[in-house]
């Protein structure tokens, strides 16, 4: 099948993706103009004396194509009346080919073929009596025949002019049924990855909070205590933020995700303080945290700190830590930097998908994120942000 339709879908091949039925039309006034050029054309040629006199009907009969496109019924009955006096065989011929492309209904048109058969030669029966009636039944043939080809002429334009609206409308509802499909596999993945988070990591991290509330309980040490008492308060942090996440996840639009009952807080600077006195390092804090800045912004500022925070737990433990803020114009200048690692590092899994995250969080508010090592062996983390960003 994809073979045949390769083969077939050339570059003139009227079904290829992007090109309609549609057919290259010139524009409607060069068209109409063209039209009552030929027409008057006509009523001069065949008007009997070759004055304008005996042409004017013809020509008035031509002037009033131009209204064919608004009024085809009516120039199609005035250039019959007005072939009763001169010849407008084609102003008449256009006039019907117009009735048969604008008008819907099929027997309007059919019923006007005999209209024009007959009158374009009423006014010649004269010159047929006297027994030359097959001769006026010969030329009443020819012009239904002509009138007929004007009107299929005209239907045929018509109908491929709705045949290219039909295909427009089926190219608009195939693409509504794709984006309707995707939405319905993006629900179903968002769904099962809701289903693993809680089956598996909310299992996990509930453990290592009974864990650690048992470990506060018996030991001996007070430091022991205090480390266990931590880690549970963190857990406990990291399954209400986990169950908000998998309620957004679950939700068909993340736009309908209330309050609830007890909801993971949002991200903010104000729980900077908090992030940084749970994390376990030596951490210093210099510049002016901002509180003006867009609630988008400040999502993002914490997030990176909280990663870096992460990043050095894990790869320079024992390490000092700077947090800076800094405002440079409009913009808000977040930056992290660590010494050398103290204590060998953690052998813990990394595949370094928080800083792609954080880099894609970056770029789509209008900002930058960059890192690399320090020539003393740290690690500097920066991000530059505006400080008012929707959303």
């Amino acid at each position: 099948m994809s073979g045949a339709a390769t083969a077939a879908d050339g570059p003139g091949h009227p079904f290829r993706a992007g090109r309609t039925l549609e057919p290259r039309t010139l524009e409607p006034r060069a068209v109409d103009a063209g039209l009552v050029v030929a027409a008057l054309a006509d009523a001069w040629a065949f008007s009997e004396t070759g004055a304008w006199a005996a042409a004017a009907p013809g020509a008035v009969a031509a002037l009033a194509l131009l209204a064919r496109r608004r009024w085809p019924v009516a120039v199609f009955v005035f250039t019959l009346l007005a072939l009763q006096s001169g010849h407008n065989v084609l102003a008449a011929l256009a006039a019907l080919f117009s009735l048969a492309e604008h008008h819907r209904f099929r027997r309007v048109a059919t019923a006007c073929v005999p209209a024009y058969g007959i009158c374009a030669n009423l006014p010649d029966l004269d010159d047929y009596r006297g027994g030359h009636l097959s001769e006026f039944a010969i030329a009443v043939g020819y012009s239904l025949t002509a009138a007929g080809v004007a009107v299929l002429l005209g239907r045929l334009v018509l109908t491929r002019r709705e045949l290219a609206r039909h295909m427009t409308e089926l190219r608009a509802a195939q693409a509504h049924q794709r984006e309707l499909h995707a939405q319905t596999v993006l629900a179903r993945e968002r769904t099962h990855l809701a289903r693993e988070m809680h089956d598996v990591v909310s299992h996990q991290v509930s453990l290592i909070a009974v864990r650690a509330g048992a470990l506060q309980v018996s030991a001996d040490s007070t430091d022991t205590k205090e480390a266990a008492r931590t880690i549970r308060t963190l857990s406990a942090a990291t399954l209400d933020e986990l169950r908000h996440m998998v309620a957004v996840l679950r939700a068909p639009d993340s736009r309908d995700i209330g309050p609830g009952p007890g909801p993971a807080p949002r991200p903010a600077l104000a729980l900077l303080d908090t992030l940084i006195a749970d994390s376990g390092l030596e951490v210093t804090l210099t510049g002016e945290v901002p509180r003006d800045a867009s609630p988008a912004v400040e999502r993002a500022a914490y997030r990176t700190v909280q990663e870096a925070l992460t990043n050095v737990r894990k790869h320079a433990p024992g390490s000092a830590v700077v947090v800076d803020f800094r405002r440079t114009g409009p913009a808000l200048d977040v930056t992290v930097t660590n010494t050398t690692a103290r204590h060998p590092a953690l052998g813990l899994p990394s595949a370094r998908h928080g800083l792609l995250g954080l880099r894609e969080r970056a770029e789509h508010l209008g900002g930058a994120l960059s890192h690399g090592p320090t020539p003393d062996g740290g690690y500097r983390l920066h991000l530059q942000l505006p400080r008012h960003t929707p959303g």
